[in-house]
Formats: C-alpha cells, structure tokens, sequence
C-alpha cells in the first residue's frame, strides 16, 4: 500500500518514513500543502496522513477538498485521510471528521497506535474487521506480518508481502504491473524497472512449492492474477 505523509516536520516525517516502510507501505512525504496537492495530482495513494497546521496551507481544507473532488486527485475522492495533529480538542476533532477525514490521531502518539489504526482504516474498504485477509488456503496476518498457505509459512520480504496484499485485496481480478508498481513502491521507482516482474516472479515460487496448484498466475498483456487453489483459470491466464 502507499502512502503520503503531509507533515512539515522534518524529523517526525523522517520517523514515521521508517516506521512505515518496516511494516512494508511504500511512503511519499510533501512538506507543504501545495507539495502535497502536486503529488496527489500525479501519484496514487491509498491513503493520506495529514497535518492540520502546514506553512502554506490548512490540512482540513486539503482534507476536505479531496473528498469533495476539487483537488486534482488521482486516488479519487475515496482516497483514505487520517489527520495527524496536535489539535486535540472535541471540535478540532469533529472539525477533521466533517472534513472527510477517517480516523484522527492526536499528536504526541505511539507509532504502534498509528499503525494499527492505518491497517484498520485500509481494511474499510476491502474487508471485514479482522486483521487477517484470506485467500483460498492462503492467509495473511497484517498486523503481525505473518503468511500462511494452508499450514505452511511463507517466508517474504517486505516488498513480496507488500504485493501478495494488494493482490489479495483484488482477488480473482487481473491486475497490472503499473498498478503493482503505483501502490507499493514509492516516487522515486523507475516505471520502466523490471522490479515488479521479478518480484512477482519470487513471490509465485515462494506461494506454490513441490506439487502444490498454482495459485498467481499471469494474464498475458494485462498482469498478474491472484486466484484460490482450486478456482478455474482462464484461458488468458498462465503460470510462468
């Protein structure tokens, strides 16, 4: 998943760069609000933290101008916000939630509650209210980074397990390697890398092992599939 930070502390941005890139998100940051109304224009997030307080700019009227569609913004008005701020009184936070936003973190906080909350507010739009995600006989607990094919576990890196959740967001539907590329890896990734095919190439090996079915499959000219053991394939699609 990829996020944009719009903070204008340096050192915060800094820390909260790390602590997400650990848990596998691809993270962009703008310091200001017109930096941020520029990256939202050219790159697709899934969700955005905010500050209230920027140098240029009010964080509620970014927040507020995604969802009501008057920023030129690629994710759509559906994009996720959380606010980050120090601003913690009951009307500053109905204030941000009447913005648009979807959930409103109080400055100082534990990275630990930021990210939880990040999973929880992601989980809104694909699945239920569990951590874990499941796909046929392939599981996912994303709060504690652990996968699963049946009772096997599947050793990843962070970039394999950052694509097999996105894949298993979108199960059963062809998805292409642009949209690999936009969602997990960060602005400064060349489009024209060959990354996301090896990637998604070590990812298959690690999923099926010895005589187990072919679970990501690639449609030819279009991407990459991530289907159940067991589900038909379809004529487009082929393992390789």
């Amino acid at each position: 998943m990829r996020v944009l930070i719009v903070e204008d502390e340096e050192g915060l941005v800094s820390a909260l760069r790390i602590a997400l890139q650990r848990e596998g998100y691809a993270v962009d940051a703008s310091l200001t609000y017109r930096g941020a109304r520029e990256r939202l224009s050219v790159n697709e997030y899934d969700v955005a933290l905010i500050d209230v307080t920027l140098p240029d700019g009010d964080g509620f009227e970014l927040a507020r101008a995604v969802r009501d569609a008057h920023a030129d913004c690629r994710s759509g008005p559906d994009m996720r916000i959380v606010m980050l701020t120090a601003l913690g009184t009951l009307p500053d936070r109905v204030r941000g939630l009447d913005a648009g936003a979807d959930d409103y973190i109080v400055k100082p906080f534990a990275l630990a509650e930021l990210t939880a909350r990040l999973r929880a507010v992601l989980r809104r739009e694909v699945r239920g209210a569990s951590s874990s995600m499941r796909v046929g006989d392939i599981t996912m607990d994303t709060a504690r980074q652990i996968v699963h094919r049946g009772r096997r576990e599947v050793d990843l890196t962070l970039k394999e397990f950052a694509v097999l959740r996105f894949l298993m967001s979108r199960p059963d539907h062809v998805v292409s390697a642009e949209q690999i590329l936009e969602h997990v890896w960060d602005e400064h990734a060349d489009p024209f890398t060959q990354t996301v095919r090896v990637t998604v190439g070590t990812l298959r090996r690690k999923l099926t092992v010895d005589d187990e079915e072919q679970v990501l499959h690639t449609a030819i000219g279009r991407g990459y599939r991530l289907r159940a053991a067991g589900g038909a394939d379809s004529p487009a699609a082929r393992s390789s």
